[in-house]
C-alpha cells in the first residue's frame, strides 16, 4: 500500500508574532517543521512526503528538506493542501494531511490514521474532551450559554487526517468549487463521505500561540539532559543450514553451514539495526525491511544497517558506539572479530574503537548450544547531534 504524507507548511504563523513563519522556529535545537517532517520520513509505512512551503522558501528550501518533495503553498491552508495533492503520485492509495505545527505526532498515531483510511475511506485522529462544553450566543455583554453539550459527542480534531486517494480528490474538488473549510475532513463531509474518528494523542499538540511555543520549549529543555543520549537493545536468531554462507557483521565466515533467512541472515547486523532504531524510537527492522517484501530478498544486511543509520540521523541522532555478543557453538570466531568490528564501524560511520564484538557459546544448551542456530545481542548508544 503506497502512502503519501502532505505537510501543510505554507502559512506565515502570524498569530505567533515571531516575525518568521512559525514552522521555522526551533524547539530543542530543531525547527518545528524539521521535527514534523522527520516523523513522517522515518515512518516505515509512509512512502513519500510532500511539503507545501511559503513562496519565499520554495526556491531555496532548508537543507534538511532535501529528501522530500517541496511545492509552493497557497494563500490558505486549504489551497496549500490542494496544491500538494496535485503533486501526489498516481500510485498513491492513501494520502495523509498533517499540520506542520504539530511536531510531536507519534508513529502510533500515524499508523492509526493510515489504518482508518484503509478500512473506512476517511479518518482523522482526535481526542475526546474532558471539560464540560457550553454552546453560547454572543451578546453585547458577556456570551450567554444556550446549551450544555454532551461530552461524549465532542472530540478535538488533530492531524494527520487520512483519506483514500479518491476521497481526498473529491474533497479537494469541493474546496476548489468555492466551499471553504478549516480542514479536509469537513470538505470530505461536504463531498458526501463519512469520516471516522481514530484515537489521537494528547501530546500531539499544535503550536499556535506564543504560550504554546513557550510551553513546548520548556518541556524540551526539561527533558533534554535525559534525552541527550539514549540506549537501544537488539536481538536476532537464525537457523543454521547447509548450503548457505555464514555472514556475521558483514564478514563471510568459513563454515560448513550458514544462517537461513530472507536476506543474507546476518544476525549481527540485524541485532545492531534493531538496537539503533530502538534507541531513536524509530520502529524496528521488521517494520522497515519486512521479510514479506521481495525488495529485501537476499539483501546485504550491511546495506540495511547503513540505511537505518540514515533514518536515525534524520531524526537528529548520531550513533556513538555499539557492543555485540554473538552466540555460536562453531566455528570459533576469535580470528574474525577484528574484521567484523572494522566492517561494522565503516557501516555505522564510527571510529573502529566504538565497536566491540564478543563471541560466546551456549555450552550445549538449547538450539544454539546444539549448533542448530546462531544468535546475537546488541546494545547501541545514540546521542543528539
Amino acid at each position: 500500500m503506497h502512502v503519501t504524507a502532505i505537510i501543510a507548511a505554507g502559512g506565515a504563523g502570524q498569530r505567533l508574532g515571531a516575525g518568521v513563519p512559525k514552522q521555522l522556529l526551533e524547539i530543542g535545537g530543531r525547527t518545528i517543521l524539521q521535527q514534523t517532517v522527520d516523523a513522517f520520513v522515518s515512518h516505515p509505512r509512509v512512502n513519500d512526503v510532500i511539503v507545501a512551503l511559503p513562496r519565499a522558501l520554495v526556491s531555496a528550501p532548508p537543507a534538511w528538506l532535501s529528501g522530500v518533495r517541496v511545492i509552493e503553498g497557497g494563500d490558505t491552508r486549504q489551497a496549500s493542501v490542494a496544491n500538494a495533492f496535485d503533486a501526489v503520485a498516481r500510485e498513491s492509495q492513501i494520502v495523509l494531511v498533517h499540520d506542520a505545527a504539530r511536531p510531536f505526532v507519534g508513529p502510533d498515531v500515524i499508523s492509526r490514521a493510515i489504518d482508518g483510511a484503509r478500512d473506512h475511506g476517511a479518518a482523522i485522529v482526535a481526542v475526546p474532551v474532558h471539560d464540560t462544553v457550553k454552546r453560547v450566543a454572543h451578546a453585547n455583554a458577556a456570551p450567554v450559554i444556550v446549551e450544555t453539550l454532551s461530552r461524549d459527542a465532542i472530540y478535538m480534531a488533530q492531524t494527520p487526517q487520512a483519506f483514500q486517494r479518491e476521497v481526498l480528490e473529491k474533497a479537494v474538488a469541493v474546496g476548489r468549487s468555492g466551499i471553504e473549510a478549516t480542514d479536509e475532513a469537513a470538505l470530505a463531509e461536504h463531498a458526501g463521505y463519512a469520516v471516522r474518528i481514530v484515537a489521537g494523542d494528547s501530546a500531539n499538540v499544535k503550536i499556535t500561540t506564543a504560550a504554546d511555543l513557550e510551553a513546548a520549549r520548556a518541556a524540551a529543555a526539561k527533558s533534554s539532559p535525559a534525552a541527550a543520549t539514549r540506549i537501544g537493545i537488539g536481538y536476532d536468531l537464525h537457523k543454521l543450514v547447509e548450503g548457505r554462507p555464514l555472514i556475521l557483521g558483514g564478514v563471510d565466515i568459513p563454515s560448513e553451514r550458514g544462517a537461513l533467512g530472507h536476506s543474507d541472515a546476518d544476525v549481527v547486523c540485524h541485532a545492531v539495526t534493531d538496537a539503533i532504531l530502538g534507541a531513536a524510537r524509530a520502529g524496528d527492522i521488521g517494520q522497515h525491511y519486512p521479510d514479506t517484501d521481495p525488495r529485501w530478498k537476499d539483501a546485504v544486511s550491511t546495506d540495511l544497517l547503513r540505511d537505518a543509520v540514515a533514518i536515525v540521523r534524520r531524526l537528529g541522532w548520531t550513533v556513538e558506539n555499539v557492543d555485540v555478543v554473538i552466540v555460536l557453538e562453531r566455528p570459533k570466531l576469535g580470528p574474525h572479530k577484528r574484521q567484523m568490528e572494522l566492517r561494522l564501524a565503516e557501516t555505522l560511520g564510527v571510529a573502529p574503537d566504538a565497536v566491540s564484538i564478543k563471541a560466546k557459546t551456549n555450552e550445549g544448551f538449547d538450539a544454539v548450544g546444539r549448533g542448530e542456530a546462531v544468535a546475537a545481542h546488541a546494545v547501541a548508544l545514540v546521542s543528539r547531534h
